[in-house]
């Protein structure tokens, strides 16, 4: 039988050899909320974990010395404490970071093993630790009223460091590049761009190379659509820092929004085997490999990204449509098209979504 792909998506395959600029990740796309911004204070001794891109900064973790006068109003307000396994309050140099269905939300360095966030949505979060000497560890709560919500987390020793307070060659932001650097992220989260280039310009000035800097003008590059300027910024940043699966993420998308499909795959698969709970790349892999007809592997990885997203990324089930579609599981598409609709009829994607259930309705692929 024919494969049978929507009309919709078969336009856009031509417009896009057409064009030299492709339609998979239109402007007004949250680009999968993949900032990680990771960045220690000068004291911090531990390596700078995953760096993620920043798409929608809600609030910024402060030190409560700053929160306490802050007007809170209906936001919740959460107090970190981080403690090993025996209880004991854990006071090595530490950074905590809060995320909302996979946004960063807030970053602060613990003091004294403590850390403090106002958030201006109620949810639920994920709260992750990195704390020099221990393994990385993170927590999920909910927060479903304005409340103060009291959070402790739980780290292990990390057996493979020899020494906790080794810092085998990663470089480390000084007070002043790390407030250009803050400045910068701030901006980048208010999606002023020209503000947050402006301060991370200066912060790559104070701190040449510096992973986390590069990382971020790479992402600034991409929201403004300049993929191949952004490819040689994040292709630096992986090499500075290999273990980074949110840079790897991000050179993947900028590949596939060069419509360089062959060469996006490599990175978006290292990034999974970083972070294998890394939906974001499993979501950008899964529309490399439509875009390259491997159908079912990319329905495969559009799955494995709607699962691990809790469902904050609705397009993501579009694209499972268009997979069951596309290997001619229509029955499929038409429920997942169906249960799009109940649950996101406001949502920018209904229209779509519509208009290809209509059609395998009126082609006879589906019961009405």
């Amino acid at each position: 039988m024919r494969k049978f792909v929507p009309r919709t998506e078969a336009r856009m395959k031509v417009a896009e050899k057409r064009s030299n600029s492709p339609h998979i990740v239109p402007k007004d796309t949250n680009l999968l909320a993949l900032v990680r911004p990771a960045c220690r204070a000068a004291r911090s001794a531990l390596p700078v974990a995953v760096a993620m891109f920043v798409l929608a900064l809600n609030s910024y973790g402060q030190d409560r010395s700053a929160d306490e006068s802050s007007f809170r109003g209906n936001r919740a307000e959460v107090a970190v404490t981080i403690k090993d396994n025996s209880g004991a309050v854990v006071t090595t140099p530490a950074t905590v970071r809060i995320y909302h269905s996979g946004i960063l939300s807030g970053q602060a360095a613990a003091s004294k093993g403590r850390a403090f966030f106002i958030l201006n949505s109620l949810g639920d979060y994920t709260i992750t630790v990195e704390a020099s000497g221990y393994k990385a560890t993170q927590k999920e709560i909910s927060l479903p009223v304005a409340i103060t919500d009291e959070e402790e987390v739980l780290v292990m020793r990390d057996s493979t460091s020899a020494d906790p307070g080794a810092n085998p060659g990663r470089p480390i932001l000084a007070p002043k590049a790390k407030e250009a650097f803050d400045k910068g992220l701030q901006a980048l989260g208010e999606n002023n761009l020209d503000q947050a280039e402006k301060y991370l310009a200066e912060a790559a000035k104070l701190a040449p190379n510096h992973p986390d800097v590069l990382y971020l003008q790479g992402v600034i590059l991409l929201r403004r659509g300049q993929a191949e300027q952004a490819q040689a910024a994040l292709e630096k940043t992986t090499q500075i820092d290999p273990k980074n699966a949110r840079a790897f993420t991000a050179l993947g998308m900028a590949f596939l929004n060069e419509n360089k499909y062959d060469l996006a795959v490599p990175p978006l698969q290292q990034s999974i085997q970083l972070d294998p709970s890394n939906w974001e790349g499993h979501w950008t892999l899964a529309r490399t490999l439509y875009r390259q007809e491997h159908y079912d592997t990319a329905l495969l990885e559009a799955q494995q990204a709607l699962n691990q997203s809790r469902g904050s990324e609705p397009a993501i089930e579009l694209l499972i449509a268009q997979s069951q579609t596309a290997i001619g599981k229509f029955e499929d598409s038409a429920e997942t098209l169906r249960t799009f609709l109940r649950t996101h009829p406001n949502d920018k994607g209904a229209a779509t979504a519509r208009r290809w259930l209509d059609r395998l309705i009126a082609d006879g692929k589906v019961r009405k």
